[in-house]
């Protein structure tokens, strides 16, 4: 068995802005009615997505470029090479799409990330999400279950660290031997009953998984 997981979810998490939100403020003004509906439950988390993502109406190579300069946490890249040159493998956990997240790694170097996420493609001047039902991974609402990709993970590592940031994240935090948590997943797990780690950013994390013997 391996030693040490590190996961992380990426929009808000790895990234300060979610996809979604950016796709819906340069090219996708409609899309906050929509946001309205998800919100309100009126729509599932997978279907607001998909709606939003294929109508970005923009050429791919522009498409790209807005993903390349996406903000983000300016600690997450050197945490992920810090997490493997420590012996920890890095995976990130994403209910967005590996479209974009494949992109931005690329763009800064990173390399030997696993990424669990829904498969997105460009076509037709948008991203498409290819949903596979009968996926181990597949869930109704998101699209992957976030917490049976913890679990399994669990079959490989003697520990499973994890790090998120909403509602998509309380479920596979139950799971994890040890949870950060940014933003509004903080008050969410208070309310679970569910033990974490308050931190801001990943230079937060690395303070304490240093103090803790997994990194040096």
């Amino acid at each position: 068995m391996k030693k040490w997981a590190f996961v992380s979810d990426f929009d808000g998490t790895i990234s300060e802005q979610d996809f979604y939100d950016l796709v819906i403020e340069n090219h996708y003004n409609e899309g906050k009615d929509l946001y309205k509906q998800w919100k309100n439950g009126d729509m599932k988390d997978i279907d607001f997505l998909r709606e939003v993502f294929r109508n970005i109406n923009d050429k791919e190579e522009n498409v790209i470029n807005e993903i390349r300069d996406l903000p983000i946490d300016e600690y997450a890249m050197s945490f992920i090479e810090n997490v493997q040159a420590n012996g920890g493998d890095f995976f990130i956990l994403s209910a967005g799409t590996d479209y974009y997240i494949n992109h931005l790694l690329d763009h800064y170097k990173i390399e030997n990330v696993k990424v669990y996420s829904n498969e997105g493609y460009y076509k037709d001047q948008g991203v498409h999400l290819n949903l596979d039902k009968s996926h181990p991974h597949y869930h109704e609402r998101y699209g992957i279950d976030k917490s049976k990709v913890i679990q399994d993970l669990h079959k490989e590592y003697e520990t499973v660290h994890f790090i998120g940031d909403s509602e998509p994240d309380t479920h596979p935090a139950e799971h994890a031997d040890l949870v950060f948590a940014k933003k509004a997943l903080q008050k969410m797990l208070s309310e679970r009953n569910i033990d974490f780690i308050a931190v801001d950013t990943f230079k937060d994390v690395e303070r304490y998984l240093t103090a803790e013997g997994f990194l040096k």
